[in-house]
């Protein structure tokens, strides 16, 4: 007979049900100290603090690093020869580690042929969809795909059948969809030949205007007197055979000056010296050439589709693929939604609910067709999301990379709500974030500071939203910062003219941008603001453009090569001891032999992650050490390197050390904030904050009246937006121009002017639909922008 238990006793908690914390004991990874910290799961956890405080080394490279690599590590030794090998970050333990998904503001590759259909599997799907259901039906899903190329062959083949030799003819064929001519990139490069020679001049007179061929040079003589035309008569008077001969003539072995050369036509000689190099690698002054000679235009055979004929003939409804793809996304679902074909049924609702999510997170004002490369930050992350949205999966980390960047107030609140939804479905949610409208659904925030650099890497608070309110921490006392509007504003000293632009959605737009003042493009997320700024304004308006493509840059590389700031201190080097310049380089003769200048030692371990040792020889300095026994004002080349940027700006600025050029540099990245910064930090530890910072103050040098910049809050706290706000005003105060594209209420209120493009996203947007002062806009409160700022002035919610 069974015996009643005591129902009012409840049942002892199951042990697995315990390890409801993520535990991080003793994190060093880059500027952390020492970190110890424990995270709830199935938690909203916000991450705040200054940028270079640390927030990412935490998260990024600890929490999510660590899970990574115990995942690879369940996979066999052969597998996980193919994958990265990653280290185990710098951590005593971490414990409770759940698998994270990392959705981060890394760009989508810049390939021309990577769109967005083909970056979230809506092009694939699309590819399927028309394959079975198009008229006329022109073969596998592979003929309606830009990246697969029409090929056939046919020959005689050789096999051993039954210990006889045999051979058998075979012929194949793939039908793909790639027009020929653009090869699936929908534009042809075009090379202006007005730009690369005066045919007014005969070569004697010095035609050629390309860099590196100045009369006399080796270059130039090759051509000069390569015997093939008069170089007396002017490049216009030149017969068809001469002209052949002078920009196509294939490659030809000739003697010039007794002295063996390769004579070709100047056409392909420039493809192959130039055009085949990488844009961003490029010399400063042959970029500007490059970017002045190569014109890129719409392939006239596929209409910039990247199409063939045949793929472009097949439709469903009257509708081809390349219709599809240049639909807006959320036109396109409402046309997806609308084939009944019982036969496809499955695929149409997973096309139907990709294309939704699109439009539940805002981007429903894209088109497949978009290249990947030209997506913002912002948008790049939302893409990434996409595929994570209708996810079964749960109890799984997803780690989010300032989720916001980009984002209109209007779009916060629909990607608060998607972080909720994330949660609630049992997910644990890390979000790095400064702004306070997501920073107040967190459950859990945890601030890191108290500074940024070497100031940084510690936890200065973590709680709720109100005990980081009352902490007194940097984060708390600016969370609600609120800036007014401005009670006067300066005057314009002339107008910037736009006509009829239209790039993209914009819709014949004309609008005179104020010059002398400081003037904000506003309007919600694909209103056709960078269309307008990047895409509109006229060439040769002496504009200096910052926009958020991201810094190239190796373990090699830090602020003072990225700046070009080494190259002062290098000559001021060589001149206070009577040697070389090339000797106070790392990567050139000065570098240490052993580790060739890298200060580390990397042992590949195959499948494991590598093993990377301090260089017994220079002790991680990089230099000989015959370098180091050269000093300038005391110190020698590698202690310069360690100095912080405020340090080396009074070092640079007075005394035995005074180098005028390098303090120059070193001012500017005081002005940016980043007086923290080492000069020899790798660039790759550097925060997306840090190196937006870092590109505007290399910028900042650049000879122009016009500076435009793309979004410079993202990634900054909100006390470092007081800073930059003040290096704005100090730029129109020496008379430039500043036009900055932004959503940051702070500097609309601080604004000039402000430009508000909408009234919606897409086709729903590219009008103007306000032009004049912040105050203006608040007492008009006429759009979606204008509601937000007087909420944010008045201190209320929208």
């Amino acid at each position: 007979m069974a015996t009643r238990t005591d129902e009012t006793q409840p049942p002892a908690p199951h042990l697995a049900d315990s390890h409801d914390l993520i535990r991080v004991h003793g994190a060093r990874e880059n500027n952390l100290k020492d970190v110890s910290i424990e995270l709830p799961k199935r938690r909203l956890t916000v991450f705040t603090g200054v940028s270079g405080s640390g927030k990412s080394s935490l998260v990024f490279d600890t929490i999510a690093a660590e899970s990574q690599r115990l995942i690879n590590e369940t996979y066999s030794a052969f597998v996980q020869g193919f994958m990265p090998a990653l280290a185990r970050p710098e951590v005593d333990v971490l414990d409770g580690l759940t698998t994270a998904i990392t959705v981060d503001q890394q760009r989508m590759g810049g390939d021309p042929r990577s769109t967005v259909g083909t970056a979230t599997d809506a092009n694939a799907m699309l590819r399927i969809l028309f394959s079975r259901l198009g008229r006329p039906h022109i073969g596998s899903p592979k003929a309606f795909s830009f990246n697969v190329a029409s090929i056939s062959g046919a020959g005689a083949v050789t096999v051993q059948r039954a210990g006889q030799t045999v051979k058998e003819r075979r012929s194949f064929s793939i039908t793909g969809g790639m027009c020929p001519r653009c090869e699936g990139r929908g534009k042809v490069s075009d090379i202006d030949l007005t730009q690369l020679y005066d045919d007014s001049k005969s070569l004697s007179e010095g035609a050629l205007t390309i860099p590196g061929y100045k009369a006399g040079g080796w270059n130039y003589r090759l051509y000069s007197e390569s015997g093939f035309y008069d170089p007396d008569k002017p490049i216009s008077k030149y017969t068809k055979r001469e002209l052949r001969d002078f920009l196509h003539h294939e490659p030809t072995r000739m003697k010039i000056a007794g002295i063996n050369m390769t004579y070709e036509g100047l056409i392909p000689r420039i493809q192959k010296s130039m055009l085949a190099k990488d844009r961003e690698s490029m010399q400063p002054h042959i970029r500007e050439f490059v970017d002045r000679a190569v014109t890129f235009t719409t392939c006239p055979d596929c209409d910039g589709t990247r199409l063939n004929e045949g793929a472009r003939s097949s439709r469903i409804g009257g509708i081809s693929i390349a219709d599809a793809c240049a639909m807006q996304i959320s036109d396109l679902a409402a046309w997806v939604r609308g084939l009944d074909e019982p036969s496809v049924a499955p695929l149409l609702g997973k096309l139907g609910q990709t294309l939704d999510s699109f439009v539940e997170i805002g981007l429903g004002y894209l088109a497949l067709d978009r290249p990947a490369g030209t997506l913002s930050g912002g948008e790049a992350q939302r893409v990434k999301m996409i595929r994570h949205l209708g996810s079964s999966l749960t109890d799984v980390t997803y780690v989010f990379d300032e989720p916001t960047a980009g984002l209109h107030p209007h779009d916060i609140q629909r990607m608060n709500e998607l972080l909720l939804r994330l949660r609630d479905k049992g997910n644990t949610v890390l979000v790095v974030e400064h702004k306070p409208e997501l920073i107040a659904i967190a459950d859990h925030v945890v601030d890191l500071g108290p500074g940024a650099g070497t100031a940084g890497g510690a936890v200065c608070f973590e709680g709720t939203l109100e005990g980081l309110r009352a902490s007194g921490t940097l984060t708390g006392r600016h969370l609600d910062d609120r800036a007014a509007v401005k009670k006067t504003v300066r005057e314009p000293t002339g107008t910037l003219e736009i006509r009829g632009a239209s790039a993209n959605n914009l819709r014949d737009v004309d609008v005179d941008i104020p010059l002398g003042v400081l003037t904000v493009v506003t309007g919600v997320a694909g209103s056709g603001k960078s269309s307008l700024v990047h895409g509109s304004i006229p060439a040769g308006a002496g504009v200096v453009s910052v926009d958020q493509s991201p810094i190239r840059g190796s373990r090699r590389s830090n602020p003072a090569t990225y700046t070009g700031l080494l190259d002062p201190i290098r000559k001021a080097f060589a001149q206070a001891n009577g040697v070389k310049p090339a000797l106070f380089s790392a990567n050139s003769e000065g570098a240490c032999p052993t580790c060739n200048g890298a200060g580390v030692v990397y042992t590949d371990l195959a499948m494991m992650a590598g093993v990377a040792t301090t260089c017994e020889e220079c002790e991680g300095k990089r230099f000989e050490a015959s370098v180091l026994e050269y000093r300038l004002g005391g110190r020698d080349i590698s202690e310069v390197l360690a100095m912080p940027v405020a340090e080396a700006e009074e070092f640079f600025g007075a005394g035995e050390a005074r180098t005028p050029a390098a303090h120059r540099v070193l001012t500017r990245l005081s002005d940016v904030g980043l007086g923290y910064l080492t000069l020899g930090q790798p660039l790759t530890t550097l925060s997306g904050g840090e190196r937006q910072r870092l590109k505007l103050a290399t910028h900042m040098g650049d000879k122009g009246g016009v500076y435009v910049l793309d979004e410079p809050t993202s990634g900054l706290h909100l006390a470092d937006v007081e800073q930059l706000l003040g290096l704005l005003d100090r730029l129109v105060d020496a008379g430039k121009s500043v036009v900055v594209v932004e959503h940051h209420q702070a500097v609309m209120a601080h604004a000039d002017w402000i430009i508000d493009l909408g009234p919606g996203a897409g086709h729903d947007g590219g009008r103007v639909v306000f032009e004049g002062t912040p105050a203006d806009l608040v007492a008009a409160r006429s759009t979606l922008t204008g509601e937000h700022l007087a909420a944010y002035v008045g201190g209320g919610a929208v």
